[in-house]
């Protein structure tokens, strides 16, 4: 049997190609359909913006607390970041979306090939958990984008958005 940073590790990269692969499928017009009413009612597009910025975020997060650090202060506003970075990086042509995604995807697989089974324990603040261990937030980087993705593909075959929002 596997151990846990074995299966993070392999559902990493596997998710992490699924996402990739939907989004760069989406043509334009899908890319600008919205997906959540809630919010600033996110589009597709903003949904690979918000995992581009979310992947890069927790992986600075989970090198802090392998530092010694704490996480994310405990004053963190998951929503107000998230409608900032979202903002920031959906102007992004699509494709240089899924690029970023697909690197910072590749940085953070590198990083979890570097850990102990031991460092999975390890515990810091995490914007949306609290209080946690890496392996949590590890696991819920990659439940993340199958959630959204889940969301987003829902939302394209029914022509209609989400009532809910984002995170």
């Amino acid at each position: 049997m596997a151990n846990r940073k074995d299966l993070i590790h392999q559902r990493l990269i596997t998710e992490g190609q699924k996402t990739a692969a939907f989004y760069q499928s989406l043509p334009p017009a899908e890319l600008d359909q919205p997906v959540y009413l809630a919010g600033p009612g996110w589009r597709a597009r903003d949904l690979i913006a918000h995992l581009v910025s979310t992947e890069r975020t927790i992986l600075r997060l989970v090198q802090d607390i392998l530092a010694g650090g704490a996480g994310a202060p405990a004053d963190f506003d998951i929503d107000a970041f998230n409608a900032a970075e979202t903002a920031a990086w959906s102007g992004n042509a699509p494709g240089a979306l899924t690029q970023a995604f697909a690197a910072a995807r590749a940085a953070t697989v590198a990083l979890v090939e570097t850990l102990a089974e031991a460092d999975l324990d390890r515990r810091g603040r995490h914007p949306f958990l609290g209080e946690a261990s890496l392996d949590d937030m590890l696991k819920l980087l990659y439940r993340h984008t199958m959630l959204h993705e889940r969301d987003a593909r829902k939302a394209l075959e029914t022509g209609q958005p989400l009532p809910g929002g984002p995170d």
